[in-house]
């Protein structure tokens, strides 16, 4: 029988993005996965941050930086944090780049690009 194990383990680098019902929430998912296969951090459960699940918190907690990626000023991904006492090293928000929220899924490359930049990873 092969032995479950948690892929939860804490990195240098993690990264929390939003992934809203919107096109910048999905963006700032795509740019998570995006860093996370460039190998530049570890896309992270933001609903284990948000469902205060304590080793997720304390990963978040011991991890060397936290990137964190809304989609829109609501800051969903930015009050999980500050609720579940978990600090952010650099945070984007995807519509102070210039990107307007629609509800339009067909994302442009480009636009992941652009949030991906911004994280400065």
């Amino acid at each position: 029988m092969s032995e479950v194990c948690c892929t939860c383990e804490a990195s240098p680098v993690l990264i929390l993005a939003c992934s809203g019902g919107s096109n910048v929430g999905q963006l700032a998912n795509a740019a998570a996965v995006g860093l996370t296969r460039e190998g530049k951090g570890k896309m992270y459960c933001l609903a284990g941050v948000g469902g205060h699940v304590d080793g997720i918190v304390e990963s978040c907690k011991g991890a060397s930086r936290l990137v964190v990626i809304d989609g829109c000023p609501v800051a969903c991904a930015k009050k999980a944090c500050a609720h579940a006492g978990v600090q952010i090293s650099k945070y984007v928000e995807v519509t102070s780049l210039g990107i307007a929220k629609n509800y339009n899924l067909d994302l442009n490359e480009s636009d992941v690009q652009k949030v991906i930049a911004a994280c400065g990873l």
